[in-house]
């Protein structure tokens, strides 16, 4: 039995400070996004995916695997945006069972009034840190764990 490979000093200094800039960035931006626009990440994120679709729709179940949720958690947080106006639930013509969640007028103009200020604060607070060099090696770099964890995922 092989014991585990720990961590040298350089690879923990990496790690320790991935995972702080991490927890730092993403309350920042979520704190940001919440003050200038009324909206928390997850609403952005259902909001910015809709938007980005030809006709502004997806299914309820493609929705909750791109933002890697439950769809029961999907639908809870879906029934407070329908609340607000935001999006709304219409059944799946093709097969009657799921659900298709819709981007409304209001929710469209929730999301272009929000993406220029959270555009902005993604910039400040990271992209214009960063070298071109950098940039292209975190591209690189977040795409290769992207494809890593997609793979251990459907080998589950």
């Amino acid at each position: 039995m092989v014991g585990p490979r720990w961590l040298d000093e350089r690879e923990q200094r990496a790690w320790r400070g991935y995972r702080r800039m991490r927890r730092l960035l993403d309350l920042e931006l979520s704190r940001e996004l919440m003050r200038d626009a009324g909206l928390s990440e997850p609403d952005y994120d259902v909001l910015s995916d809709l938007s980005e679709t030809p006709d502004q729709r997806l299914r309820l179940s493609e929705l909750a695997d791109r933002m890697l949720w439950s769809r029961s958690r999907l639908s809870h947080h879906l029934t407070r945006m329908q609340q607000r106006g935001l999006v709304a639930r219409q059944e799946c013509a093709a097969d009657g069972r799921g659900s298709v969640i819709v981007l409304t007028p209001e929710g469209r103009r929730a999301i272009e009034a929000a993406a220029p200020g959270h555009v902005a604060a993604v910039r400040r607070h990271l992209i214009d840190l960063l070298t071109p060099d950098e940039i292209a090696a975190l591209d690189a770099l977040t795409h290769r764990v992207i494809t890593r964890l997609a793979v251990d995922r459907t080998a589950v």
